[in-house]
């Protein structure tokens, strides 16, 4: 039967290389402020959402992916560690 969990409970496997990323900006970059930006680009997510993406509480679409990664200047499939 297929899960939606990783085994270690988490919903995305992007979440840790989000935040590890955003915290990595050249730019201070709050998970308020990167909700903004994503905003910007017409992605409704808040500071509640990034956090709950980035602990693994909250899944992640393949079109927030695509948004995000353009944000923070990286590919899918460095968010998705391949």
């Amino acid at each position: 039967m297929y899960k939606n969990k990783l085994e270690n409970g988490r919903n995305n496997i992007s979440g840790l290389k989000i935040k590890e990323i955003r915290q990595k900006l050249p730019t201070k970059t709050s998970q308020r402020k990167l909700a903004e930006m994503l905003q910007i680009q017409g992605l409704d997510l808040d500071k509640n959402a990034i956090q709950r993406i980035e602990s693994g509480q909250r899944f992640v679409t393949d079109i927030e992916l695509k948004v995000i990664s353009k944000i923070l200047d990286v590919s899918s499939d460095d968010l998705l560690n391949i």
